[in-house]
């Protein structure tokens, strides 16, 4: 019944995806077909199921995490997509509640929501939750996103950013997504890491309680035969396998002129059959007819295969891989990686108030590095590590109405 449901869905989708984008003033110039009325484009998306829920969807969703414009989410759901992955924290909560207005007159079977919480009182240095972390604040929150949301349930709810075995256990946050499951108030249970990320996907696995892994993969993970690995076996225990980052930060150079080739990133990540779905971070127009194209074919091109293949070095580029090696070389135990990803959203993503919320988390009383005149780090990548971290705690001093 589940499935039929979902065919009925698609069907609806694909009917009226073309009229739809046709119709739509907001719409640019480049999403209207040259082709004369008579030879019409049909599209044939390519779907693939996610694992034991037996959803099947679309090989491209939407991380909506950047997205403040509505009608390009609405402009996405028209075109055929149909996962829109949010969180409780993106936005500060405004991003659900954009996401519950454009879905409130939609069928609640032609779209699938996942949101993101986090867990509480996380110690930031090991990963690992605290003996204070309460599973009531972890269902409160959710329940905030549910009415953000304006929905009874939503399809997916994951345990956000895991990089540690012993957290993907953690039994009281673990026994609330099973209590969430089972009062309905979410079809299928997650958790999402892109950091650590093989041994949280093994944990995932291990645990017989996760339905779904949302997991950090692209062409420049240093460790991409083990998540390979480890994404295999999941996948092979029936685990739902969406993909995130997929185009590692964008830009290979700070100063954003050089961008990396989006399109054959994401196909990349879709030779690997077992991921199952994708949810690049598209914030245009432009960005969602490419992805669209890809829907329906994921076919890497002789020049898309060379891009991919110019890098020269790992410190090309803002993407880091999180592999935390870092931690244990600084005397100070600053959390490197969060700082790396702060800077990523910076310069990468040119979303600034993001990168200050991820910052203002790490609750920084100085300015990390200003007392060590030189660094003794070894980046597993290559990057100046004292260097990046003096330029991104600068947004500690600029104003939020200036971010936002």
């Amino acid at each position: 019944m589940e499935n039929q449901k979902f065919n009925k869905s698609r069907r609806h989708f694909l009917k009226n995806s073309v009229s739809g984008i046709a119709g739509m003033a907001l719409l640019p110039e480049v999403f209207k077909s040259n082709e004369k009325p008579r030879k019409e484009k049909k599209t044939k998306i390519i779907y693939r199921t996610l694992g034991k829920t037996n959803i099947k969807l679309p090989i491209i969703g939407m991380g909506v995490m950047n997205v403040d414009n509505p009608a390009l989410v609405e402009a996405a759901l028209d075109a055929g997509i149909v996962l829109l992955d949010t969180a409780h924290g993106y936005q500060r909560g405004r991003n659900e509640e954009m996401i519950g207005k454009v879905i409130k007159n939609r069928l609640r079977d032609s779209y699938v929501i996942a949101t993101k919480v986090s867990g509480n009182n996380e110690d930031r240095k090991t990963g690992l939750f605290t003996k204070s972390t309460r599973s009531e604040l972890f269902i409160e929150q959710f329940e905030t996103s549910l009415k953000r949301l304006g929905l009874e349930y939503v399809d997916i709810l994951h345990l956000h950013g895991m990089v540690r075995r012993e957290s993907v256990l953690f039994e009281p946050l673990l026994n609330a997504l099973v209590k969430l499951k089972k009062e309905g108030k979410t079809r299928f249970i997650g958790v999402s890491t892109h950091r650590n990320e093989p041994e949280v996907i093994k944990a995932a696995q291990d645990s017989s309680v996760y339905d779904v892994v949302l997991t950090a993969y692209n062409f420049r993970q240093p460790h991409r035969a083990e998540m390979e690995k480890a994404i295999a076996s999941a996948a092979k225990a029936g685990l739902g396998i969406i993909a995130m980052k997929t185009q590692a930060a964008v830009y290979w150079d700070k100063p954003r002129t050089k961008q990396i080739n989006m399109k054959a990133a994401l196909k990349w990540v879709l030779q690997n059959e077992n991921i199952h779905t994708t949810i690049p971070g598209f914030t245009t127009f432009d960005q969602l007819k490419m992805d669209i194209s890809i829907m329906e074919d994921i076919t890497l091109t002789e020049k898309e295969k060379s891009d991919l293949n110019s890098i020269k070095k790992l410190s090309d580029g803002l993407y880091c891989s999180q592999c935390g090696r870092c931690q244990t070389q600084c005397p100070a135990g600053i959390d490197i990686p969060t700082l790396m990803r702060t800077y990523m959203y910076a310069y990468g993503y040119r979303n600034l108030s993001l990168a200050k919320d991820t910052l203002q988390s790490l609750r920084l009383s100085l300015i990390p590095c200003t007392n060590c005149p030189t660094c003794n780090v070894k980046c597993s990548m290559g990057f100046n590590i004292r260097d990046r971290i003096l330029d991104i705690t600068r947004l500690q001093n600029i104003p939020e109405d200036f971010l936002v």
